[in-house]
């Protein structure tokens, strides 16, 4: 027996329309030929990634997480927590993948998705599901938080699981409980949280209704930890108890990915306003094409690197360094950073840019259930 999937009220199913309007928006507006969607999917895997593993104590900038994404080496993370991030990329390239099929999730996709993530670290199992118990402990105070069933009821427990996935119809809705019923059954010795958030961003894309990039809410989840805790220790009740109520999980998923893709909808429009900005300046200057993709990475925060910038441009070293001289003698970047350190950010000129951007598209979100917080942390 799994928690099972709660009935909406007339509320829920309000949201969850509205969340569907937005990706279907997203998606007709994703469609058309522009220069900047491929930048603007590499940011949202790039900011799932850093969000599902800060959750775990991996925490790394985004442009770190970029890097993964790009299959390039870290500017400032090391290297233990690196290998975490890649491992994370590797598996959110297969969730990318197996979201266009249409054939079953099964017992094996998750076991490869796990070795995918852990394969690193052969000491924690990765794709096998664990033979003893598991307790999650709060990293504070050491004290047990939750207890997982006993392992001889995982495997079971794991087919019902997958057959749960074949049976819904509604894609959101179906990733939300897998991802509670995943972390509750706890089947590996490591890595349930974030193998749990990427199975929701798989099953949630499933059918063709969206890009697993426009479908995750690892990144709110990041940023709203707390909350997150919060709702699993509430609903979980502290040990397996398939038979509580999961009606504050569903309203908790609803909510983070209304505001998620309300997020995701500002930066599409912020994006594209920031490309004709960027294409306007890049031509007054007489600046070569070919730039703007690294001036846009600045303009969001990222660190330039010269190695990086040659193999997107696909120019020599040569040209590169003469692009990065010239840019950074016109105010667009600033160098930091000797040697194999050195990097650029964001100019004085490029952060006057970033300054009207902001003020040409200001950031609004509506919260869908205002009172959702308060319920939750209601003594």
């Amino acid at each position: 027996m799994l928690y099972a999937t709660p009935t909406l009220d007339d509320a829920d199913s309000a949201v969850l329309a509205g969340i569907y309007r937005r990706r279907d928006a997203m998606a007709s507006a994703m469609r058309v030929p522009k220069r900047w969607p491929g930048l603007l999917r590499r940011n949202l895997m790039a900011r799932a990634i850093r969000g599902s593993n800060s959750i775990e104590g991996y925490v790394v900038e985004t442009d770190d997480a970029a890097a993964a994404v790009d299959y390039e080496e870290a500017l400032t993370a090391d290297e233990r927590t690196f290998a975490e991030i890649r491992g994370y990329r590797q598996a959110l390239g297969y969730v990318l993948t197996m979201a266009q099929g249409t054939g079953p999730i099964d017992e094996s996709t998750l076991k490869a998705l796990h070795f995918m993530m852990l394969g690193h670290e052969l000491t924690k199992s990765p794709g096998q599901y664990r033979t003893g118990p598991i307790y999650v402990r709060e990293d504070a105070s050491g004290e047990t938080v939750y207890e997982g069933p006993g392992s001889t009821t995982v495997p079971p427990l794991m087919r019902e699981l997958v057959d749960t996935l074949a049976a819904e119809s509604d894609p959101i809705i179906a990733g939300a409980m897998a991802h509670l019923n995943l972390m509750m059954v706890h089947p590996f010795r490591d890595g349930n949280g974030r193998m749990a958030r990427a199975l929701q961003t798989l099953v949630a894309s499933r059918g063709g209704l969206a890009e697993p990039t426009f479908c995750s809410i690892e990144e709110w989840l990041g940023v709203n930890t707390e909350d997150y805790y919060r709702v699993l220790a509430v609903t979980g009740g502290g040990a397996w108890s398939p038979n509580r109520d999961a009606r504050l999980w569903m309203k908790f998923n609803l909510r983070a990915h209304d505001i998620q893709a309300q997020t995701v909808e500002g930066r599409m429009h912020r994006t594209e306003h920031a490309w004709l900005m960027l294409d306007e300046l890049v031509h007054d200057r007489k600046f070569p094409e070919r730039v703007t993709d690294i001036l846009y990475d600045a303009l969001i925060g990222f660190r330039i690197r010269r190695h990086g910038y040659l193999i997107r441009a696909d120019i020599d070293e040569r040209t590169a360094s003469r692009d990065l001289k010239a840019l950074t003698d016109a105010g667009l970047l600033t160098a930091r950073g000797e040697t194999r350190a050195r990097h650029y950010v964001a100019g004085e000129v490029l952060l006057e840019v970033k300054y009207r951007l902001r003020e040409d598209v200001p950031r609004r979100i509506v919260d869908p259930y205002p009172g959702l917080r308060a319920e939750l942390f209601a003594p």
